[in-house]
């Protein structure tokens, strides 16, 4: 059951609105004359990359948001840390949790074989995450290209700009609010959870002790749910993987209904209601 094609619209509005200032005259049609193919190898790539490894696809769509969420969709997100300056993808949020470099590192090579030193890492980023979405069950949207790599990456930028799964409602609101997106565009951006994952470290405390009372389960939260969560993970677990709905290699709508039934959970619910 694919997403409502208003609630996809929304989503690539709430993307583009991140995309960093002075990179405004974007257009479909880029690479049509210097790199005609580049759509093309793109999508064999992301196809042959997921055939081998579906559930990568919400590592990828990601990728992508977390590049988006700090000084706009460059691709700073894949540079990498030297001896002096932690780079982005070193942040708690994203260390040993983001998923797919290797994956961009390989459809880059295809791309440069074709048309070398044309097409830009940013650009890769967002056209890899729409293809990932469509090729997991998505519709489809034009991606707007013509992004300049940022040269610039830090880690305490990423740190203090990504959401963390520990934020209230308000709290996300303003998080959001700070980089030009809403709280609709919020709502609607984390459906994405639909193919995400978790360790069962962030719900522990909502499992077995609940406002500081050891044993306690949180009440809100629908039993079957927590009785699940249990058998995945156990006490004092930090690190077994989770899934956050029961389609979690599909883009569809499962997150949305088992988050209204209280059957599900993400980041927002990774704690008591504010």
């Amino acid at each position: 059951m694919a997403l409502t094609t208003a609630m996809l619209s929304s989503v690539v509005l709430a993307l583009f609105s991140l995309v960093a200032v002075g990179q405004a005259q974007l257009s479909t049609t880029f690479y049509r004359n210097s790199c005609p193919t580049a759509l093309t190898i793109v999508r064999q790539q992301v196809d042959s990359i997921l055939a081998s490894n579906p559930n990568l696809a919400g590592g990828l769509q990601r990728l992508h948001f977390h590049d988006c969420f700090v000084r706009g969709c460059d691709a700073s997100v894949l540079l990498f840390s030297n001896s002096s300056t932690n780079q982005e993808k070193d942040a708690q949020p994203n260390q040993n949790s983001l998923r797919g470099f290797q994956q961009i590192d390989q459809v880059k090579s295809a791309l440069e074989a074709a048309c070398p030193g044309v097409v830009s890492c940013a650009d890769i980023l967002a056209i890899v995450a729409r293809d990932a979405t469509v090729k997991a069950g998505g519709q489809t949207w034009p991606v707007l290209l013509g992004r300049r790599d940022g040269t610039v990456s830090l880690a305490s930028e990423a740190l203090a700009a990504l959401p963390s799964p520990l934020l209230n409602l308000g709290q996300l609101i303003q998080n959001f609010a700070a980089v030009g997106l809403n709280a609709s565009d919020m709502i609607v951006l984390s459906g994405a959870h639909t193919f995400g994952r978790a360790r069962c470290g962030p719900v522990l405390n909502r499992l077995y002790n609940f406002n500081g009372v050891n044993g306690q389960t949180d009440p809100s939260m629908d039993s079957t749910l927590a009785a699940n969560l249990k058998k995945q993970c156990p006490p004092n677990d930090v690190t077994t993987i989770i899934t956050m709905d029961s389609s979690p290699n599909v883009f569809d709508r499962t997150y949305f209904k088992q988050v209204i039934n209280r059957e599900d959970f993400s980041p927002q619910m990774l704690h008591s209601p504010p």
